[in-house]
């Protein structure tokens, strides 16, 4: 099928599915079209075991376009630099500190966690997973993609809980910064795997580590100053130039830094904190102006409703293919699986907050919160999906904890977490 059919497909999809959420459900509109999704591809499925010609069918649509590259290049960029600009980025700079302390420690902590907790279980002879071949290294892949939330999953249902503004930016804050770390992560340990544990230097990983952020961080703060120059020279005269500059921005952050390898992640989110500022910072307070038109900002919350309704009806359709590898083993160690991935995430918040609440301020439930909104999706699908076929059979497992994590997480977690909050 071409990109044009595709597209159109699930334009529709996502309409449709959106008119049966708002009517009959009345979901969050990411948790409702991802449920909506499911059922359809189950429904597939079921049609499948009694025309297994039309599964084929289904299937090859399904595999026509490539998920992890669709959100890695196409998607995400576009996403993460709408959630920057919809953050305050003055109550994210006053408490810059906490917020990067918790995006970093967090996720380092939760893939080594995870990652170790994973290579324990398939170790044991009771779940019979043994034989998958799955090193340490694999296993720490694992936990370094499922690590990270997801930002456009957290984001949109963050926004509609009655949140204190500094709770709500340090959620907003850290969902955006750990996505970008987690990335970087995933990438430092991927070129282990791909270069051979024997041949790499502790300078070597530092090295590709530094790159990758510290690139990512100043290719963005660059671009987006530059960016920053533009749309005052234009004084939001000229609304829909202000819109083509920052779209051709995002996309040249992207390319520039996949050229270079850099964090494109970490580069868009720092362009659109940039961009998300008032013209005069020393007026903040008198409700100056913001550096870009208002109509920019509503441009880039429409492509966000638009893009987020695409990317949930994909994690739904996405079980197509991975539930097709199915083992029964699988369920029980998922279970385990989605536990560890819940306490490590709770731990990487808890000791963080723990070490600031000294000089710092939270509210009580700030850690609870944080840690069942710590919402995974469709960033940590396409990771999976991108690892590499030397994995082997490892991989058809790894596909699966990830999926029944995303599941969990958005569903079940997403659903409860404005009662947790309360």
């Amino acid at each position: 099928m071409s990109i044009l059919e595709i597209t159109t497909i699930l334009l529709l999809l996502a309409s449709f599915f959106s008119i049966i959420n708002l009517r009959l459900l009345k979901l969050p509109q990411t948790i409702g079209l991802m449920i909506l999704a499911i059922c359809l591809s189950l429904i597939v499925l079921v049609i499948g075991v009694i025309f297994p010609d039309f599964l084929e069918i289904i299937t090859g649509l399904t595999k026509s376009f490539d998920f992890s590259v669709l959100l890695i290049d196409v998607m995400l960029p576009f996403l993460l630099f709408a959630g920057a600009i919809s953050v305050n980025v003055h109550e994210l700079l006053k408490d810059k500190v906490t917020i990067l302390f918790l995006a970093s420690f967090g996720v380092i902590f939760s893939t080594f966690a995870v990652g170790s907790g994973i290579y324990w279980l398939i170790e044991q002879p009771f779940f019979g997973l043994t034989d998958v071949g799955l090193t340490y290294v694999d296993c720490l892949l694992f936990g370094a993609l499922i690590a990270p939330t997801d930002p456009i999953a957290v984001l949109s249902i963050v926004k509609k809980m009655n949140l204190s503004s500094i709770t709500e930016t340090r959620i907003a804050g850290e969902s955006l910064f750990n996505d970008g770390i987690g990335v970087v992560i995933f990438l430092t340990i991927l070129k282990i795997k791909l270069m051979g544990v024997d041949n790499v230097t502790p300078e070597g990983v530092s090295m590709l580590f530094a790159t990758e952020v510290i690139g990512g961080v100043i290719l963005g703060c660059a671009l987006g100053y530059l960016g920053l120059k533009l749309v005052k020279y234009i004084e939001n005269e000229h609304v829909e130039l202000e819109v083509l500059i920052t779209l051709s921005l995002v996309l040249l952050v992207t390319v520039v830094a996949n050229q270079f390898h850099f964090s494109g992640p970490l580069g868009v989110v720092m362009m659109g904190l940039f961009l998300n500022r008032n013209i005069d910072t020393d007026k903040i307070e008198e409700g100056v102006q913001k550096a870009m038109g208002e109509y920019v900002y509503k441009f880039w919350h429409l492509l966000d409703e638009t893009l987020n309704a695409i990317l949930f009806i994909l994690i739904g359709l996405e079980i197509i293919p991975i539930f097709q590898n199915f083992v029964p083993a699988y369920f029980l160690i998922s279970i385990l699986t989605i536990v560890m991935v819940v306490l490590s995430r709770g731990i990487g918040v808890s000791v963080p907050i723990t070490i600031l609440s000294f000089y710092k301020k939270f509210e009580k439930s700030t850690s609870l919160i944080i840690t069942w909104g710590g919402l995974r999706g469709g960033l940590s699908i396409a990771l999976a999906l991108n690892l590499p076929d030397q994995i082997g059979d490892g991989k058809n497992l790894i596909l699966f904890l990830t999926y029944m994590v995303v599941l969990f997480t958005i569903i079940f977690q997403g659903l409860t977490l404005e009662k947790i909050a309360k």
